[in-house]
């Protein structure tokens, strides 16, 4: 991943457009949160229903809690023990913020912070958020390589950053809901981090 790539791909985000990129599991679709086109045009290259909410990411936490300044002190410290790494968060969303991921549910937010090392390690100079989802058709495989994207997506999407080979493992899935107050969690999707590894970081609230 080069300079030349990341502001590739930062151009793509401001201009509307659709990107393929790798993150620390699979590769993933992305485009600005609040671009509704764009956002539009993502989940039909995905045939994913209009309904169904998708994650925001950010490649840096500090950006993130910066973006969602509601957040409770202990969901934040519970942040901080998780991410970034391989897990995806749901959390309260009182503020409605980022409305165009959320589907339905304006009051729960997904939230993404990879841990980009090496070759990507260049992407955490981006600041700002993305809508994401797997760069996958609806149901099919999370692909871990460029060339297992289905040829539709590829050909659709404005730029393709190409990372290598992958894990190919989604991100583990935590409810963080009800955190705050009562210091309650759930596991709703074991991926890429272990329930054992959520267990330990979240011990003690």
């Amino acid at each position: 991943m080069t300079a030349r790539d990341v502001e590739a791909f930062a151009r793509c985000m401001r201009d509307g457009g659709v990107a393929v990129f790798p993150a620390d599991t699979v590769y993933g679709l992305a485009c600005d949160p609040d671009a509704k086109e764009a956002v539009h045009r993502l989940y039909a290259l995905k045939g994913r229903a209009p309904a169904k909410p998708a994650a925001v990411m950010f490649f840096d936490l500090d950006a993130a809690l910066a973006a969602l300044p509601e957040l409770g002190a202990h969901t934040v410290r519970a942040l901080a023990r998780l991410l970034p790494g391989g897990v995806t968060v749901l959390l309260a969303n009182p503020a409605a913020r980022f409305a165009l991921a959320n589907g339905p549910d304006r009051g729960t937010l997904g939230l993404r912070v990879p841990r980009l090392t090496g070759a990507l390690q260049p992407l955490t100079v981006l600041r700002g958020p993305l809508l994401q989802s797997s760069a996958n058709l609806a149901g099919g495989p999370d692909p871990h390589r460029v060339q297992d994207i289905p040829r539709e997506i590829r050909q659709g999407v404005d730029l393709v950053l190409d990372g290598g080979e992958l894990p190919g493992v989604p991100s583990t899935v935590v409810d963080l809901r009800r955190y705050e107050h009562e210091r309650e969690w759930s596991l709703v999707r074991e991926g890429a981090v272990s329930c054992t590894a959520i267990e330990a970081a979240l011990a003690g609230g």
